[in-house]
């Protein structure tokens, strides 16, 4: 579930505007720092949703959530200058501070939190949102740097948003109360999501203009 989050996320996309001015290794390692303090926070504030809150209705917001996550994956996001700004520290260090605020709030931490709630396995859940992370971002520094960003970001944003949906969807059916799965319901749901999601895609009015 990390993996798909992160692919176009804008965490990813710091790193691999920070693999154009350090190591590729300097920047996994920061990013590897970063991620595990960070999703070690989301997942206490999980496991304590888990725990202290009814257990249906934690799970059926989670499921809810990934359906927002893979809305938000085809919205895409920016940089605002993260991978500009000075610093006196060295690489490491540097990844790892800007990546560790970047991610706070972040689409890959939320989902942390939902799936740390989900599931009773806080030490698996971040060992499994950390892999992810490095997976993912280990890809787009590949790809962005190495391969010359050959692969559709397009593409990948698409799959991803669609598997997360899915995954919404039966996150859902599986924690809602019975009364609740009608086809009325679900008709309703998937008519808001492709309205949000042809939205998100239709084509901008005027004219672009192209930059050099």
């Amino acid at each position: 579930m990390v993996v798909l989050a992160e692919m176009g996320d804008k965490t990813q996309l710091l790193a691999m505007a920070f693999a154009t001015r350090f190591p590729a290794k300097s920047v996994l390692i920061g990013v590897f720092l970063a991620t595990i303090l960070n999703h070690a926070l989301a997942v206490t504030v999980g496991a304590y949703l888990g725990t202290n809150f009814d257990l249906q209705l934690v799970q059926s917001i989670a499921a809810a959530s990934f359906i927002l996550f893979g809305l938000w994956t085809i919205r895409g996001d920016t940089l605002d200058g993260e991978d500009k700004k000075p610093s006196k520290f060295g690489p490491i260090t540097t990844v790892a501070i800007a990546f560790f605020i970047a991610e706070m709030g972040d689409k890959t931490q939320l989902a942390t939190i939902a799936l740390a709630a989900k599931y009773p396995s806080p030490l698996a859940t971040l060992l499994g949102t950390t892999t992810g992370m490095m997976i993912a971002d280990g890809l787009g520094i590949y790809v962005g740097v190495l391969a010359g960003k050959k692969i559709s970001e397009r593409l990948v944003k698409g799959i991803s948003a669609m598997i997360f949906i899915m995954f919404g969807y039966i996150g859902l059916a599986t924690s809602l109360p019975k009364e609740y799965i009608t086809l009325p319901n679900a008709a309703i749901l998937t008519l808001i999501v492709a309205g949000v999601i042809y939205f998100l895609t239709r084509p901008k009015g005027g004219h672009a203009i192209k930059r050099k």
